[in-house]
């Protein structure tokens, strides 16, 4: 039995498959190009230590989408509690 290196390629979505609940949240996050940079690297070399750039590229990303997310969330609920 031989062992295989990790199989990092991208999956072509078929028509009649729904889309994965992890590539729909990175879809919406805006964060898909850098998700799919640290994919592409992974494919290639096979090895996280020399795709670090993209991934902290990547990290990055989803950090000032979150921080994004909190202060919407933040001012929503304070809108919410305003009108009561």
């Amino acid at each position: 039995m031989s062992a295989q290196g990790h199989a990092w390629s991208r999956q072509v979505k078929k028509e009649d498959e729904e889309e994965d609940p992890l590539d729909q949240l990175i879809s919406r996050s805006g964060c898909a190009a850098s998700h799919y940079a640290v994919q592409e690297c992974m494919a290639q070399h096979q090895d996280w230590r020399r795709c670090q750039p993209q991934v902290q590229a990547f990290r990055d990303c989803m950090s000032e989408q979150q921080a994004r997310r909190r202060e919407e969330l933040q001012r929503l609920k304070e809108q919410s509690s305003a009108h009561r």
